[in-house]
């Protein structure tokens, strides 16, 4: 049997934990070990959201509480488990794998991910900052078998800052679509404004950080409420908690918007809300706007940075608007509520990110899996 190493260190409710609880179980089915290798009081956290895992699905503790000090816990794996091939994300674990793999010069073939699109992630940092990570990017991302990015214009970005190829870095849509993601879907949601809905329920998801920028969806909200009636719930946590509860305040929507917190199952709420708003500055490919793809629901967007409009098609399956622009973004909310689209139309839009191909094309690029099989 192949075995697959997957190594990440996770808050254990972001996307990437949701892309791995989503590709794991799969790649398991087709019969491949998998050794989720652990960061203590790091996700993932399969046992949480799986339950029992399956028999060729093994959680190995490096012992050591930080990336930066699993170096010599990693090199031990390599070179005792010597697996075949192995996934990791995000890029202080991916230049650490890559480090390990150099020095073990172990035969495994090393899918390096990177979910973000890296420039408008690191705009914000410091000069020397963005010296330091985009310098490690082109040094060593050159040493991978594979770069993976969820998006064509992740790709582009990465190829421009590691100076490689467009080429050379893999395109592979998330696994986000599932079976258990269509049980989830009709759970019930324990929320008034759901159970007993007399107005349209508008549904944010992420943390409650700046690139989220739930400000401008309250101020949207704000506009989109003196036209009609509406809710607004957003799933997440983060440090813009209090910040946004005072937003709201300030714009007089603090009694039509429910900062709801974290829930482990978003989807259900997506299936029930009358519309998805992403408003983030940037991402890598947003999996919240395929989940609510997936779910047939209405979605808006901004035209962020990468992924929105790949998902979207140019704005076909959904509207959308610059970024941080709160007067276009509470007019297409208004738009698609008054006219939303065929949920079919919409399901039909993330197909390529059903489980099963997904995973087909994260084992071709790991080399586990031929595409004639």
């Amino acid at each position: 049997m192949k075995r697959l190493a997957i190594f990440v260190a996770t808050s254990g409710h972001s996307g990437v934990d949701r892309n791995m609880k989503n590709l794991i179980p799969e790649i398991a089915a087709r019969n491949i070990q998998v050794d989720v290798l652990r960061i203590r009081n790091h996700g993932l956290y399969l046992e949480k959201e799986l339950g029992k895992l399956p028999g060729n699905v093994r959680i190995i503790e490096l012992s050591t509480a930080h990336v930066n000090t699993s170096m010599l816990p990693l090199l031990r794996y390599l070179k005792s488990e010597r697996p075949d091939a192995m996934l990791t994300d995000k890029d202080k674990v991916n230049r650490l794998a890559l480090w390990a793999c150099r020095l073990t010069r172990v035969p495994t073939r090393l899918a390096v991910r990177m979910g973000t699109t890296v420039s408008k992630n690191l705009e914000n940092r410091s000069a020397l900052q963005r010296w330091i990570q985009y310098t490690s990017i082109r040094l060593f991302y050159r040493w991978a078998d594979i770069i993976i990015t969820p998006s064509r214009g992740a790709a582009e970005d990465l190829a421009q800052i590691a100076h490689l190829p467009a080429e050379n870095i893999s395109v592979i849509p998330s696994p986000v679509i599932t079976s258990r993601f269509h049980k989830l879907l009709v759970q019930p949601v324990e929320h008034p404004w759901f159970t007993h809905k007399d107005r349209p329920v508008i549904l944010g998801v992420g943390e409650l950080s700046k690139r989220k920028d739930f400000a401008t969806l309250l101020r949207a909200f704000a506009r989109l409420r003196k036209q009609r009636p509406a809710r607004l719930v957003i799933l997440g946590k983060g440090r813009q908690h209090t910040a946004l509860e005072q937003l709201a305040t300030e714009l007089g929507i603090r009694d039509d918007l429910h900062l709801a917190g974290f829930t482990p199952n978003p989807y259900a709420f997506m299936a029930k809300a009358n519309l998805f708003v992403l408003s983030s500055t940037c991402e890598g490919a947003p999996v919240v706007l395929m989940e609510a793809l997936g779910a047939g629901t209405p979605v808006v967007s901004t035209d962020c940075p990468s992924g929105p409009r790949e998902i979207l098609d140019s704005g076909r399956y959904g509207p959308l608007v610059p970024v941080g622009d709160c007067k276009a973004l509470a007019n297409a909310m208004q738009e698609v509520l008054l006219h939303p689209p065929d949920p079919a139309l919409l399901k039909a839009a993330v197909k390529p990110c059903h489980s099963e191909i997904s995973a087909a094309r994260y084992l071709q690029a790991l080399g586990l899996e031929t595409p004639e099989t």
